[in-house]
């Protein structure tokens, strides 16, 4: 997400860090330049409009300080207006009610609706730990029921039995007995949707929304249609009053249009972000998180949210044990990757580390997500003693497993050449000892100041 913005910044900003001085021509330039980035990201044009004349007031009235060149301030200043723009802090959901609290889900067919509330159904078991019912309302959608009875049951959230031949009023109705009857902390409505918004829908959903009494109304929105996004969110908005939104197949979106501009057309807050088809790629949205992945200025925070939540502790431990005493096996090699890839791809980890993203531009990843399938596919190709052993590995194994993953021999050298290399600096990096590690320095990544 926001692959291209982020590039077009990096170049405007590389021009701003390069000038010694700064004068309102120059501002007034590297804004003409922000303006272009900000609508070939699909942000709407009054969204566009404002930010471009708030930084410009911002730039040239603020003073310089001592320890920011003009550059940087100018940068520091759009990181600021970014994190105004899509909302300051994240929004949590609004549960604080008597339960059972009633969260509404709405939206058009094709957003993730069904999806995205069980979702965040699981997301809200796992992280707060509540007790959650699912009910579908749509019994228009064939299969739309079962859909969500077979997610529910995947992020192990109890469903709504369902019961032919009721209207989706009824259905509301039911639900709501069955969650305060059996002690639900939070019961979620999946309502229908349409191909586009028209006077049935929003009647339908006015009806329910007026009986039942939602503490929380979030639309879930496809990122993917960037002003369409918009539109659908201020019309929704304008019939229901929604109280948040979910952005859904951001991993897919390149622009990031629909990010920057929701919050500022609609005045209601982007409360989560769908990452990816599988039913954990939920996360909540976080406006200075990502102001700073735009600028290149990464986001460790979410990084270790995520590690913490994916990564086995204890396998991670025994790995490192065995990088301090050199005894790691290609094995063991192959069960690090399996980690890593838990986190999500490639690609998004390096851009969440300061300053790798730009350090890595115009150059393929050694390890990227293709070289990892590839490394696997070598790995598991070898028995086990050969994964325990790389030694036993000659010229007619290396054909063998080449053939068996589809590789080349030189491929197979590649990988065991790297695989000795790291053994070799963990080796030096366990003589040396962390305080010989501190004395003689680490390679440090490149980082990237305001």
């Amino acid at each position: 997400m926001f692959d291209t913005l982020s590039d077009r910044f990096d170049a405007v900003f590389k021009k701003l860090r390069g000038r010694g001085t700064l004068n309102e021509s120059n501002i007034q330039e590297a804004m003409r330049e922000v303006r272009m980035a900000l609508l070939e990201a699909d942000v709407h044009l009054s969204v566009v409009k404002t930010f471009i004349a708030n930084v410009s007031k911002k730039a040239v009235g603020r003073e310089v300080l001592d320890t920011l060149t003009p550059g940087q301030q100018v940068i520091q200043v759009v990181h600021e207006e970014l994190i105004l723009l899509m909302g300051e802090t994240n929004s949590r959901l609004n549960l604080a009610t008597q339960p059972p609290a009633v969260v509404m889900m709405v939206g058009l067919q094709g957003a993730g609706k069904t999806t995205t509330t069980a979702k965040l159904a699981g997301w809200l078991r796992e992280k707060e730990h509540k007790k959650c019912l699912l009910a579908s309302l749509d019994v228009y959608r064939p299969a739309a029921m079962e859909q969500l009875a077979t997610v529910g049951q995947q992020v192990k959230v109890t469903t709504l039995p369902i019961q032919k031949g009721q209207q989706p009023l009824d259905i509301a109705r039911r639900a709501l007995d069955a969650a305060r009857n059996g002690g639900y902390d939070v019961l979620f409505l999946d309502t229908a949707g349409r191909l586009h918004i028209n006077e049935a829908l929003m009647q339908e959903l006015k009806s329910i929304r007026d009986h039942i009494h939602p503490v929380e109304t979030l639309l879930v929105a496809d990122s993917m249609t960037g002003q369409d996004a918009v539109t659908v969110s201020r019309s929704f908005n304008e019939q229901l009053d929604i109280t948040g939104i979910i952005l859904t197949k951001t991993d897919g979106d390149a622009r990031g249009g629909a990010a920057l501009s929701i919050r500022h057309v609609t005045g209601k807050p982007i409360k989560f972000l769908g990452t990816g088809e599988a039913l954990d790629k939920l996360e909540a949205f976080h406006p200075e998180r990502l102001a700073s992945r735009i600028l290149g200025m990464g986001d460790v925070l979410t990084l270790v949210e995520t590690a913490m939540a994916t990564v086995d502790l204890a396998e991670t431990a025994k790995l490192q044990q065995k990088l301090q005493s050199s005894s790691m096996t290609l094995e063991d090699f192959l069960q690090q990757m399996g980690q890593i890839k838990k986190m999500g791809p490639l690609g998004d980890l390096m851009g969440m580390i300061p300053g790798v993203k730009q350090a890595l531009k115009g150059r393929e990843m050694e390890l990227g997500d293709a070289q990892f399938k590839k490394t696997e596919a070598i790995i598991l190709s070898m028995t086990v003693q050969e994964r325990r052993k790389h030694m036993l590995l000659n010229a007619s194994r290396k054909r063998r497993i080449a053939k068996g993953s589809g590789t080349t021999v030189q491929d197979v050298n590649q990988l065991l050449k790297q695989f000795v290399q790291a053994q070799t600096l963990m080796k030096r990096f366990g003589k040396l000892g962390q305080k010989g590690m501190m004395r003689g320095g680490l390679p440090t990544l490149p980082r990237r100041p305001f």
